[in-house]
């Protein structure tokens, strides 16, 4: 029998182009951030991930615990009068890692916080474009160069 390798990334981005960020809500505006960085996908009505970085920047000199976040989380929802979907602390949890796998959050401990407190968008250029997206360009241009 053969075996069939698998082929996993060492890392991925997906970047999709939106309209221009005007007269939206916060919550919109986190929202279409989200969906530009392929955290939310189009269509896809779980979004929690989108208010659990919205509560992250709200604090955003502040560390939180998962299960503060999801508190307030759920406060939100309730607030903004959306669904209960996703509220479970283990998915939770994994909005958390995902937000930490693109470099926006960071884990302290056992606590969440925006990443060294900074702004997203010295976090977007510092730690997205200026070290994740080259070094992904940088190994596909190397597939480019190999193909003779």
């Amino acid at each position: 029998m053969k075996n069939i390798s698998r082929d996993v990334p060492l890392s991925e981005i997906t970047l999709r182009k939106y309209e221009k960020p005007d007269n939206l809500g916060k919550r919109d505006l986190i929202r279409k951030l989200c969906l530009s960085t392929g955290l939310l996908q189009p269509g896809d009505s779980r979004d929690v991930v989108v208010d659990v970085l919205n509560v992250l920047i709200q604090n955003k000199n502040k560390e939180l615990a998962s299960e503060e976040i999801r508190n307030l989380v759920i406060k939100l929802r309730k607030k903004n009068k959306l669904q209960m979907r996703g509220i479970a602390s283990s998915n939770i949890r994994r909005q958390l890692r995902r937000l930490r796998e693109l470099f926006l959050i960071e884990k302290v401990k056992n606590n969440y916080r925006i990443t060294e407190f900074d702004s997203l968008i010295n976090t977007f250029e510092e730690k997205i474009e200026k070290y994740y997206l080259s070094s992904i360009l940088e190994r596909v241009r190397d597939y480019f160069k190999a193909i003779k």
